[in-house]
Protein backbone atom coordinates (compact mmCIF):
# COMPACT_ATOMS: atom_id res chain seq x y z
CA UNK A 1 0.00 0.00 0.00
CA UNK A 2 1.46 3.33 -1.06
CA UNK A 3 1.27 6.42 1.06
CA UNK A 4 0.84 9.84 -0.53
CA UNK A 5 2.76 12.56 1.25
CA UNK A 6 0.99 15.91 1.56
CA UNK A 7 3.42 18.77 0.90
CA UNK A 8 3.83 21.18 3.78
CA UNK A 9 2.02 24.48 3.24
CA UNK A 10 4.30 27.24 2.04
CA UNK A 11 5.08 29.94 4.56
CA UNK A 12 3.59 33.31 3.70
CA UNK A 13 3.45 36.73 5.31
CA UNK A 14 0.41 38.69 6.40
CA UNK A 15 -0.57 39.58 2.81
CA UNK A 16 -0.13 36.02 1.56
CA UNK A 17 3.23 36.36 -0.22
CA UNK A 18 6.18 34.00 0.06
CA UNK A 19 9.63 35.37 0.79
CA UNK A 20 10.56 34.53 -2.82
CA UNK A 21 8.40 37.49 -3.90
CA UNK A 22 10.82 39.80 -2.08
CA UNK A 23 14.09 38.43 -3.40
CA UNK A 24 16.16 39.72 -6.29
CA UNK A 25 18.88 38.46 -8.59
CA UNK A 26 22.03 36.65 -7.54
CA UNK A 27 24.64 39.06 -6.19
CA UNK A 28 27.77 39.79 -8.22
CA UNK A 29 29.47 41.59 -5.32
CA UNK A 30 32.51 40.11 -3.58
CA UNK A 31 31.88 37.24 -1.16
CA UNK A 32 31.60 38.70 2.34
CA UNK A 33 30.76 42.23 1.16
CA UNK A 34 28.74 44.06 3.80
CA UNK A 35 26.39 45.33 1.09
CA UNK A 36 25.00 41.81 0.65
CA UNK A 37 23.97 41.77 4.30
CA UNK A 38 22.03 45.00 3.75
CA UNK A 39 20.17 43.45 0.80
CA UNK A 40 19.33 40.39 2.89
CA UNK A 41 17.92 42.54 5.68
CA UNK A 42 15.82 44.54 3.20
CA UNK A 43 14.31 41.30 1.89
CA UNK A 44 13.61 40.17 5.45
CA UNK A 45 12.10 43.48 6.55
CA UNK A 46 9.78 44.02 3.58
CA UNK A 47 8.58 40.41 3.85
CA UNK A 48 7.93 40.61 7.59
CA UNK A 49 6.23 44.01 7.30
CA UNK A 50 3.94 42.65 4.59
CA UNK A 51 4.63 45.47 2.14
CA UNK A 52 3.39 45.01 -1.41
CA UNK A 53 6.65 44.95 -3.41
CA UNK A 54 5.02 46.34 -6.57
CA UNK A 55 4.25 49.52 -4.62
CA UNK A 56 7.96 50.12 -3.94
CA UNK A 57 10.36 52.08 -6.15
CA UNK A 58 14.11 51.44 -5.76
CA UNK A 59 16.64 54.11 -6.72
CA UNK A 60 20.43 54.13 -6.95
CA UNK A 61 23.31 55.95 -8.55
CA UNK A 62 26.70 54.47 -9.47
CA UNK A 63 29.11 52.37 -7.41
CA UNK A 64 29.19 48.96 -5.73
CA UNK A 65 26.33 50.03 -3.46
CA UNK A 66 24.19 51.04 -6.41
CA UNK A 67 24.18 47.46 -7.68
CA UNK A 68 22.36 46.40 -4.50
CA UNK A 69 18.76 47.14 -5.64
CA UNK A 70 19.14 44.35 -8.21
CA UNK A 71 19.47 41.90 -5.32
CA UNK A 72 16.15 42.54 -3.55
CA UNK A 73 12.48 43.13 -4.48
CA UNK A 74 12.42 41.93 -8.09
CA UNK A 75 8.72 42.84 -8.26
CA UNK A 76 9.40 46.50 -7.38
CA UNK A 77 10.02 49.37 -9.77
CA UNK A 78 13.65 50.41 -10.14
CA UNK A 79 15.81 53.16 -11.60
CA UNK A 80 19.61 53.18 -11.70
CA UNK A 81 20.48 56.84 -12.19
CA UNK A 82 23.59 58.87 -12.98
CA UNK A 83 26.45 59.00 -10.44
CA UNK A 84 25.40 61.15 -7.46
CA UNK A 85 22.06 62.16 -8.97
CA UNK A 86 19.79 59.58 -7.38
CA UNK A 87 18.12 62.11 -4.97
CA UNK A 88 16.78 64.17 -7.88
CA UNK A 89 15.35 61.11 -9.64
CA UNK A 90 13.82 59.82 -6.41
CA UNK A 91 12.32 63.24 -5.66
CA UNK A 92 10.66 63.41 -9.07
CA UNK A 93 9.23 59.91 -8.80
CA UNK A 94 7.85 60.35 -5.28
CA UNK A 95 6.33 63.71 -6.23
CA UNK A 96 4.70 62.18 -9.29
CA UNK A 97 3.17 59.32 -7.33
CA UNK A 98 2.90 59.65 -3.56
CA UNK A 99 1.36 56.17 -3.45
CA UNK A 100 4.75 54.52 -3.95
CA UNK A 101 7.31 53.88 -1.24
CA UNK A 102 10.74 55.16 -2.24
CA UNK A 103 13.91 53.31 -1.23
CA UNK A 104 17.27 54.76 -2.21
CA UNK A 105 20.46 52.72 -1.85
CA UNK A 106 23.65 54.68 -2.22
CA UNK A 107 27.28 54.70 -1.12
CA UNK A 108 29.75 57.02 0.52
CA UNK A 109 31.13 58.12 -2.87
CA UNK A 110 27.69 58.48 -4.43
CA UNK A 111 26.46 60.56 -1.46
CA UNK A 112 29.42 62.35 0.12
CA UNK A 113 31.50 63.11 -2.98
CA UNK A 114 29.93 63.71 -6.40
CA UNK A 115 26.41 63.60 -4.95
CA UNK A 116 26.95 65.82 -1.90
CA UNK A 117 25.00 68.77 -3.33
CA UNK A 118 22.04 66.58 -4.21
CA UNK A 119 22.16 64.95 -0.77
CA UNK A 120 22.01 68.33 0.96
CA UNK A 121 18.90 69.42 -0.96
CA UNK A 122 17.25 66.07 -0.26
CA UNK A 123 17.86 66.68 3.45
CA UNK A 124 16.33 70.15 3.53
CA UNK A 125 13.20 68.94 1.74
CA UNK A 126 12.48 66.02 4.11
CA UNK A 127 11.24 63.87 1.24
CA UNK A 128 9.46 60.68 2.40
CA UNK A 129 12.22 58.26 1.38
CA UNK A 130 14.26 55.48 2.96
CA UNK A 131 17.85 56.50 2.15
CA UNK A 132 20.42 53.79 2.90
CA UNK A 133 24.12 54.69 2.69
CA UNK A 134 26.36 51.64 2.32
CA UNK A 135 29.48 53.25 3.73
CA UNK A 136 32.84 51.49 3.35
CA UNK A 137 35.18 54.48 3.16
CA UNK A 138 36.61 53.61 -0.26
CA UNK A 139 35.76 53.73 -3.96
CA UNK A 140 35.45 50.00 -4.60
CA UNK A 141 34.77 50.14 -8.35
CA UNK A 142 37.93 52.19 -9.01
CA UNK A 143 40.26 50.00 -6.93
CA UNK A 144 39.95 51.30 -3.38
CA UNK A 145 40.94 54.98 -3.17
CA UNK A 146 39.82 56.88 -0.03
CA UNK A 147 36.28 58.26 -0.17
CA UNK A 148 35.09 61.43 1.53
CA UNK A 149 33.93 59.43 4.59
CA UNK A 150 37.33 57.84 5.24
CA UNK A 151 38.54 58.71 8.74
CA UNK A 152 41.56 60.89 9.32
CA UNK A 153 44.78 58.81 9.61
CA UNK A 154 43.12 55.61 8.41
CA UNK A 155 45.24 53.49 6.04
CA UNK A 156 44.78 51.86 2.67
CA UNK A 157 46.06 48.33 2.00
CA UNK A 158 49.00 50.01 0.20
CA UNK A 159 49.96 51.82 3.40
CA UNK A 160 48.83 55.26 2.22
CA UNK A 161 47.50 57.32 5.16
CA UNK A 162 44.44 59.56 4.79
CA UNK A 163 45.29 63.16 5.71
CA UNK A 164 41.84 64.67 5.10
CA UNK A 165 39.01 64.88 7.65
CA UNK A 166 35.82 62.97 6.76
CA UNK A 167 32.28 64.02 6.11
CA UNK A 168 29.98 62.48 8.72
CA UNK A 169 26.79 61.72 6.78
CA UNK A 170 24.76 61.42 10.00
CA UNK A 171 25.93 64.81 11.25
CA UNK A 172 25.04 66.37 7.88
CA UNK A 173 21.62 64.68 7.96
CA UNK A 174 20.98 65.93 11.49
CA UNK A 175 22.01 69.49 10.74
CA UNK A 176 20.14 69.92 7.47
CA UNK A 177 16.72 68.39 7.97
CA UNK A 178 16.35 64.61 7.92
CA UNK A 179 13.73 63.51 10.45
CA UNK A 180 15.05 59.99 11.06
CA UNK A 181 18.81 59.52 11.36
CA UNK A 182 20.55 56.30 12.35
CA UNK A 183 23.88 54.55 12.08
CA UNK A 184 24.48 50.83 12.17
CA UNK A 185 26.90 48.09 11.15
CA UNK A 186 26.11 45.59 8.39
CA UNK A 187 27.31 42.81 10.69
CA UNK A 188 24.71 43.68 13.35
CA UNK A 189 21.74 41.98 11.72
CA UNK A 190 19.24 42.51 14.53
CA UNK A 191 19.91 46.23 14.89
CA UNK A 192 19.98 46.81 11.12
CA UNK A 193 16.63 45.06 10.66
CA UNK A 194 14.98 47.04 13.46
CA UNK A 195 16.25 50.33 12.05
CA UNK A 196 15.02 49.48 8.55
CA UNK A 197 11.55 48.64 9.91
CA UNK A 198 11.41 52.00 11.70
CA UNK A 199 12.61 53.80 8.57
CA UNK A 200 9.93 52.13 6.45
CA UNK A 201 7.26 53.29 8.92
CA UNK A 202 8.56 56.86 9.09
CA UNK A 203 6.73 59.48 7.02
CA UNK A 204 9.72 61.63 6.19
CA UNK A 205 13.35 61.31 5.13
CA UNK A 206 15.04 58.36 6.87
CA UNK A 207 18.84 58.34 6.55
CA UNK A 208 20.59 55.16 7.68
CA UNK A 209 24.39 55.21 7.48
CA UNK A 210 25.47 51.55 7.37
CA UNK A 211 29.15 50.86 7.98
CA UNK A 212 29.53 48.14 5.37
CA UNK A 213 33.11 46.80 5.13
CA UNK A 214 34.72 46.31 1.73
CA UNK A 215 36.43 42.90 2.03
CA UNK A 216 38.60 43.54 -1.03
CA UNK A 217 40.03 47.01 -0.37
CA UNK A 218 39.21 48.11 3.19
CA UNK A 219 39.11 45.20 5.63
CA UNK A 220 42.69 45.30 6.88
CA UNK A 221 44.54 46.53 9.97
CA UNK A 222 44.61 50.33 9.90
CA UNK A 223 41.15 50.65 8.37
CA UNK A 224 38.39 52.18 10.50
CA UNK A 225 35.68 50.67 8.28
CA UNK A 226 36.73 47.03 8.69
CA UNK A 227 34.87 44.18 10.39
CA UNK A 228 37.42 43.91 13.19
CA UNK A 229 37.48 47.67 13.85
CA UNK A 230 33.69 47.87 14.06
CA UNK A 231 33.50 44.90 16.40
CA UNK A 232 36.05 46.55 18.71
CA UNK A 233 34.76 50.15 18.52
CA UNK A 234 30.98 49.95 18.05
CA UNK A 235 29.10 51.65 20.90
CA UNK A 236 25.34 51.01 20.74
CA UNK A 237 23.23 53.81 22.20
CA UNK A 238 20.37 51.47 23.06
CA UNK A 239 18.75 48.15 22.36
CA UNK A 240 16.06 48.47 19.73
CA UNK A 241 12.71 46.74 19.43
CA UNK A 242 10.20 47.50 16.72
CA UNK A 243 6.55 46.55 17.02
CA UNK A 244 4.54 46.89 13.76
CA UNK A 245 1.09 48.43 13.91
CA UNK A 246 -0.51 45.10 13.00
CA UNK A 247 0.94 43.22 15.98
CA UNK A 248 -0.06 43.38 19.64
CA UNK A 249 2.44 45.35 21.69
CA UNK A 250 3.37 42.55 24.10
CA UNK A 251 7.18 42.52 24.05
CA UNK A 252 8.81 41.95 27.40
CA UNK A 253 10.58 44.93 28.91
CA UNK A 254 13.87 44.35 30.67
CA UNK A 255 14.94 46.48 33.61
CA UNK A 256 16.22 49.91 32.63
CA UNK A 257 14.79 53.07 31.16
CA UNK A 258 12.67 52.60 28.04
CA UNK A 259 11.49 55.19 25.54
CA UNK A 260 8.68 54.51 23.09
CA UNK A 261 8.35 56.51 19.88
CA UNK A 262 5.05 56.19 18.03
CA UNK A 263 5.64 56.10 14.27
CA UNK A 264 3.28 57.55 11.67
CA UNK A 265 1.53 54.28 10.86
CA UNK A 266 0.93 53.43 14.52
CA UNK A 267 3.99 51.20 14.91
CA UNK A 268 6.12 51.56 18.02
CA UNK A 269 9.89 52.09 18.04
CA UNK A 270 11.05 50.99 21.47
CA UNK A 271 14.47 52.13 22.65
CA UNK A 272 15.98 50.55 25.76
CA UNK A 273 18.82 52.69 27.07
CA UNK A 274 22.13 51.07 27.85
CA UNK A 275 24.89 52.83 29.75
CA UNK A 276 24.19 56.45 28.87
CA UNK A 277 21.39 58.97 29.16
CA UNK A 278 20.31 59.86 25.65
CA UNK A 279 17.18 61.40 24.12
CA UNK A 280 16.85 60.66 20.38
CA UNK A 281 14.20 63.36 19.93
CA UNK A 282 16.71 66.14 20.73
CA UNK A 283 18.85 67.15 17.74
CA UNK A 284 21.52 68.90 19.82
CA UNK A 285 21.94 65.79 22.00
CA UNK A 286 22.55 63.75 18.86
CA UNK A 287 25.16 66.14 17.48
CA UNK A 288 26.89 66.30 20.86
CA UNK A 289 26.95 62.50 21.13
CA UNK A 290 28.54 62.20 17.67
CA UNK A 291 31.22 64.75 18.58
CA UNK A 292 32.03 62.96 21.84
CA UNK A 293 32.24 59.61 20.08
CA UNK A 294 34.62 61.00 17.45
CA UNK A 295 36.99 62.22 20.16
CA UNK A 296 36.99 58.76 21.77
CA UNK A 297 37.40 56.86 18.51
CA UNK A 298 33.99 55.22 18.97
CA UNK A 299 31.33 54.49 16.35
CA UNK A 300 27.89 55.19 17.78
CA UNK A 301 25.13 52.97 16.42
CA UNK A 302 21.38 53.07 16.83
CA UNK A 303 18.73 55.76 16.40
CA UNK A 304 20.50 59.10 16.62
CA UNK A 305 17.46 61.28 15.96
CA UNK A 306 13.78 60.92 15.20
CA UNK A 307 11.14 63.61 14.67
CA UNK A 308 7.63 62.45 13.80
CA UNK A 309 6.05 65.93 13.87
CA UNK A 310 7.76 67.82 11.06
CA UNK A 311 5.75 67.84 7.78
CA UNK A 312 7.36 66.12 4.83
CA UNK A 313 7.92 67.66 1.40
CA UNK A 314 4.69 66.31 -0.11
CA UNK A 315 2.61 67.70 2.75
CA UNK A 316 4.26 71.11 2.43
CA UNK A 317 3.43 71.22 -1.29
CA UNK A 318 -0.18 70.10 -0.71
CA UNK A 319 0.23 67.38 -3.32
CA UNK A 320 -2.82 65.52 -4.56
CA UNK A 321 -3.14 61.97 -3.24
CA UNK A 322 -3.63 60.58 -6.75
CA UNK A 323 -0.64 59.97 -9.07
CA UNK A 324 -0.08 63.01 -11.29
CA UNK A 325 -0.43 60.92 -14.47
CA UNK A 326 -4.02 60.04 -13.50
CA UNK A 327 -5.22 63.59 -12.84
CA UNK A 328 -7.65 65.19 -15.32
CA UNK A 329 -6.60 68.21 -17.40
CA UNK A 330 -8.81 70.42 -15.26
CA UNK A 331 -6.35 69.86 -12.38
CA UNK A 332 -3.03 69.96 -14.20
CA UNK A 333 -3.66 72.53 -16.94
CA UNK A 334 -4.25 76.21 -16.10
CA UNK A 335 -7.52 77.58 -17.51
CA UNK A 336 -7.40 80.11 -20.36
CA UNK A 337 -8.33 82.92 -17.99
CA UNK A 338 -5.25 82.28 -15.86
CA UNK A 339 -3.00 82.31 -18.91
CA UNK A 340 -4.59 85.52 -20.19
CA UNK A 341 -4.01 87.17 -16.80
CA UNK A 342 -0.36 86.08 -16.81
CA UNK A 343 0.23 87.41 -20.31
CA UNK A 344 -1.36 90.73 -19.37
CA UNK A 345 1.01 91.07 -16.40
CA UNK A 346 3.99 90.57 -18.74
CA UNK A 347 3.02 93.33 -21.18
Amino acid sequence: MSTTLTPAPKKTNRIGLEVLSYKGGKTTLCAGCGHNSVSERLIEVFYEMGIEPWKVAKFSGIGCSSKSPAYFLNLAHGFNSVHGRMPAVATGAVLANRGIMGVGVTGDGDTASIGLGQFMHLLRRNLPLVYVIENNGVYGLTKGQFSATADLNSKLKTGVVNDLPPFDCCALALEWGATFVARTFSGDKKQLAALLKAAVSHNGLSVIDVISPCVTFNDHEGSTKSYSYMKDHEEPLHEIDFVPHFEDITVEIAEGEVQDVRMHDGSTLRLRKLDRSYNPTEKLDALSALNEAEKKGEVLTGVLYVNTKKPNFLDMLNMDDAPLATLPQSKVRPPQAALDELMEELR
